[in-house]
């Protein structure tokens, strides 16, 4: 019995790692150390690609000219290109009314469904123009609403990476992967998945993520084994909801 539990929490443990806001203008200089350090460790990471960039922060960093030859090289790779919003700017303040809870301003939540449509539609239209195909969505600053969903999957998107609990579940018709975390660790059980937003790394971040990687990459998964993983068992329903519990008090402190 002892054995057969550990190799249920060995093949129920792992940490995807996503990558937010890839886009033309950003911190190239990290983002190819990283990829020379996933080739090392043969990780599959999740990139988060923003098919419209208009983030004036992000268009202070340095262009690539060659961008989609690249983002097409990673998919090569069998790196997961998912769809991270559409142009990145927030115009809108969720009033805490998300459908997470998470607060902030939004470029999705509070919108019509048509306009919330036609940004999916657009960004997708411009992976379609690059060959690059998508099946995954996490939207900037983890806030959707009822129309968001609905969008994505009339667009016929039906896996978001984003939500609460321990391991990847499914509601709504959509598939998600939890990610709960702002820091990179790995719990002890559970499917999850990392939040890197490498623009912001300086390279002492950049050192301690390598260290991270030469002491746990066997945990590491890629985005086919996480999204294998939904598990709506009654007592996993029950840990999501006490996690959403617990973190969102957590944030109103």
């Amino acid at each position: 019995m002892i054995t057969n539990f550990k190799k249920y929490f060995s093949n129920n443990t792992g940490l995807l790692i996503r990558i937010d806001d890839v886009a033309e203008n950003m911190s190239w200089e990290i983002m190819e150390k990283l990829e020379l350090l996933f080739d090392t460790y043969k990780i599959k990471p999740i990139v988060g690609v923003i098919p419209n960039n208009k983030d004036e922060k992000l268009l202070s960093f340095p262009k690539k000219d060659n961008f989609w030859k690249k983002v097409k090289e990673w998919e090569n790779k069998g790196w997961e290109i998912s769809m991270h919003g559409f142009s990145h700017v927030y115009e809108k303040n969720t009033e805490k009314k998300d459908y997470f809870g998470h607060g902030g301003d939004s470029e999705f939540c509070g919108f019509p469904y048509e306009i919330q449509f036609s940004k999916i539609k657009n960004g997708l239209d411009i992976f379609k123009k690059q060959n690059i195909k998508i099946k995954s969505f996490f939207a900037p600053n983890h806030t959707y609403d009822h129309n968001t969903f609905k969008a994505l999957k009339q667009a016929g998107i039906y896996e978001v990476v984003d939500g609460y609990g321990l391991m990847p579940y499914f509601e709504n018709d959509i598939t998600f992967i939890p990610q709960l975390f702002h820091k990179i660790f790995i719990l002890p059980f559970g499917i999850q998945a990392t939040q890197i937003h490498l623009n912001t790394w300086s390279n002492s971040d950049f050192v301690n993520f390598e260290k991270f990687l030469e002491k746990n990459a066997s945990k590491i998964i890629n985005y086919e084994k996480a999204i294998k993983k939904v598990n709506n068992l009654f007592i996993y329903k029950i840990i999501k909801t006490l996690s959403e519990k617990i973190l969102k008090l957590k944030r109103a402190i």
